[in-house]
C-alpha cells in the first residue's frame, strides 16, 4: 500500500505541473521538456542520470527534487547499496548541511519500499 506521504507528493506534483503548464508559457514548457529529455537513455543510462540528479538535488537541498529523483531511482531498480553510495557522494560534496536532507531522503526511500 502506498503511504500517504508518497501519495500526497505525487498528487501535489501532478496537480501543480498541470496548472503551471496550462499557463501556456513557451519558456516554461521548453524547460519542462528539456528536463524530461535530459534524463532519458543516452551515453549514460537513465539510472545513472537519475542518481546524478539525486546527488545534485541533495547538494542543492531541494527536498521536492530529492523525492522526485528517489521515485525515479526506485522505478529504475536502484538498490539500497547503490543508493547509499549516492548518499555518500552527496554528503561528501555538500557537507554536513546535507544531513537533514539525507534523513528525509532515507525516510522517503523507506516509504517507497513499503509500497512494493
Amino acid at each position: 500500500m502506498i503511504s500517504q506521504k508518497v501519495t500526497e507528493f505525487r498528487e501535489y506534483r501532478e496537480r501543480m505541473n498541470e496548472e503551471i503548464l496550462s499557463s501556456d508559457n513557451l519558456v516554461i514548457k521548453r524547460l519542462f521538456n528539456l528536463d524530461m529529455k535530459t534524463y532519458q537513455e543516452g551515453a549514460l543510462s537513465a539510472k545513472v542520470k537519475e542518481m546524478l540528479g539525486l546527488v545534485s538535488s541533495m547538494v542543492l537541498r531541494c527536498d521536492d527534487c530529492i523525492k522526485y529523483h528517489l521515485e525515479k531511482c526506485y522505478e529504475l531498480n536502484v538498490n539500497d547499496v547503490e543508493l547509499f553510495e549516492v548518499f555518500s557522494i552527496a554528503q561528501l560534496v555538500g557537507g554536513s548541511i546535507v544531513i537533514p536532507h539525507l534523513r528525509r531522503a532515507v525516510e522517503y526511500w523507506g516509504e517507497l519500499k513499503k509500497a512494493s
